[in-house]
């Protein structure tokens, strides 16, 4: 383990696992009670606390939005200094890996993600939590979002921000990768 970072791959089900359970007990929630809440099988929290499971992307977002609570809050990534280093980071990834959503920092209610969107490909989001506001700059390559209804085009270095708090969808146009940093703010009400 890095000393460097708070965590690694290897340890990260067991983790996120820890962390549930701590949470959903603090919170007085039975895993039943949770899994029907969230729309997550029973079963599948079950594992995922055991430390067993390898939850997607989406199903940790459905966690975390269950709870109230940051992603990261799941990984345990407090440290007070730390270094995101690419090789070394928790790729969460989109049931059709098509989208690789890379934590880096978590501080005071917002998140900090890399994101890496395949050619042609497109990540559909949920909607998030009431009160969270995504904030997305292109690193390198083209985006297409889809918010409300309405696409918005994005180039290199370009940055859009919206209410994460509705669907959303992530679309790569080309047949190059896109890379973007994300940053999730939590402003509960």
């Amino acid at each position: 383990m890095s000393t460097e970072f708070p965590w690694n791959e290897k340890n990260i089900g067991e983790r996120i696992g820890k962390n549930l359970r701590q949470f959903r007990s603090n919170k007085g929630i039975s895993i039943e009670a949770f899994a029907n809440q969230i729309g997550v099988s029973k079963l599948t929290l079950i594992k995922i606390e055991k430390g067993e499971g390898n939850p997607t992307l989406s199903v940790i977002w459905k966690i975390a939005d269950g709870l109230k609570i940051p992603i990261t809050s799941l990984l345990s990534m407090e440290s007070t200094v730390s270094i995101a280093r690419k090789q070394d980071g928790v790729k969460l990834m989109s049931n059709n890996k098509k989208f690789i959503a890379e934590p880096l920092f978590r501080s005071h209610g917002f998140e900090l993600y890399r994101g890496y969107l395949q050619p042609e490909a497109e990540y559909a989001s949920e909607a998030h939590q009431k009160g969270v506001r995504e904030f997305v700059t292109v690193m390198s390559g083209k985006l297409h979002m889809e918010i409300d209804g309405e696409t918005y085009e994005l180039d290199e270095h370009d940055s859009i921000q919206f209410e994460g708090d509705r669907p959303h969808i992530y679309h790569n146009p080309t047949t190059n990768s896109v890379i973007l940093h994300f940053v999730i703010s939590y402003n509960h009400q």
